[in-house]
């Protein structure tokens, strides 16, 4: 991504394409590693990728309620921990919500950056920090289990700038 790129998509971009995208890398990445993408799993995920702003268990528990479901908060919880060991979402710590991993194929640590103006997430693809930190823990002879790094302030729509062509 050049410097003038964004992670953040244009308001009028292909959500639709969004959330197709993302289930079906799901599906490739699932068969591939011999994991089981449930109906309900598939159905948490969709839910996640159904907006760019982090989600919290609860709003997807009431989500799935809507739709009928007879979900109870365990079930939603084993559905998120499913979906994260397998790389397909990320937990946003300081929200204790989800947002859906747009590169599932690759494990990687989150480096997410938060908006507080309008609430969405976006992931940057840049390996160089998550690299630095771990090599920084092995010389302090700490072994990285997780690594999750959040920033927040404005994307380039709620701070008014022009997006890049």
């Amino acid at each position: 991504m050049s410097e003038l790129e964004t992670p953040f998509p244009a308001p009028a971009h292909d959500h639709g394409g969004c959330v197709r995208a993302a289930l079906d890398a799901a599906e490739e990445h699932c068969v591939r590693h011999g994991a089981r993408l449930t109906a309900l799993r598939r159905r948490v995920l969709e839910l996640v990728w159904n907006g760019h702003a982090p989600v919290g268990a609860y709003a997807l528990l009431d989500a799935l309620k809507t739709e009928g479901h007879s979900a109870a908060p365990p079930t939603v919880y084993r559905a998120l921990e499913f979906l994260i060991e397998q790389g397909l979402v990320h937990r946003v710590e300081s929200l204790n919500a989800y947002v859906g991993c747009p590169r599932p194929e690759a494990r990687h640590a989150a480096m997410l950056l938060l908006c507080t103006g309008c609430g969405r997430a976006a992931e940057l693809d840049e390996t160089q920090v998550g690299e630095t930190l771990r090599r920084a823990a092995d010389q302090q002879g700490f072994t990285v289990a997780r690594q999750t790094i959040e920033v927040e302030g404005l994307c380039p729509d709620c701070r008014g700038q022009p997006r890049p062509s």
